[in-house]
């Protein structure tokens, strides 16, 4: 099974960096989970979020956010609308599904004609 996020949206903010103080290169991207197997593959609930500098290509963790930066993110995370979770059966999931109904309806007819 495979774990992916994908990117929903991607925020630039014009608060300082706390690592080299530049004003233009902080990012705040979310991201959805997507799980894909050989069966399905699904959109899930999860939502993860991370801000980077774009200039000193670092991440900003939670720790080294500013008031100021924690009141942006929380202003965004409210307007944040994530998409619907979702689920679909693969072209595999389905042949399965149809050749186990075939058995059973077989089975189930043969026992119907032997009594």
């Amino acid at each position: 099974m495979s774990k992916k996020f994908l990117t929903i949206k991607e925020v630039d903010l014009n608060n300082n960096c706390p690592e080299c103080f530049n004003k233009e290169g902080l990012q705040l991207t979310f991201k959805q989970q997507f799980k894909e197997t050989s069966l399905y593959k699904s959109l899930t609930q999860e939502i993860v979020h991370e801000i980077t500098c774009k200039t000193c290509e670092t991440s900003i963790y939670p720790i080294r956010w500013t008031d100021d930066i924690e009141r942006v993110f929380d202003y965004h995370l409210k307007a944040f609308q994530p998409k619907k979770s979702s689920f679909k059966l693969k072209k595999l999931s389905w042949i399965i599904l149809l050749t186990i109904s075939l058995i059973i309806i077989s089975i189930i007819t043969f026992l119907l004609f032997i009594n």
